[in-house]
């Protein structure tokens, strides 16, 4: 994988965080409600990150 495609893809999974972090995304999840005995909001927060960790280290995978 050439850099300039890498480096594209970083960005657009820095922009994807920081929509998905974002005031507007976080709020609509800020409900007074459970998944799996957690609120909604705690629910979404780590498993947007654990689905960013894991799409940088797909990403990254390919680079050696």
């Amino acid at each position: 994988m050439d850099d300039e495609r890498l480096k594209a893809r970083l960005a657009a999974l820095f922009l994807a965080g920081c929509i998905a972090f974002g005031y507007p995304v976080l709020a609509a999840f800020n409900i007074r409600a459970t998944l799996f005995g957690l609120p909604v909001l705690y629910v979404y927060v780590f498993g947007a990150w654990l689905a960013l960790i894991a799409l940088v280290a797909a990403a990254l995978r390919g680079r050696d």
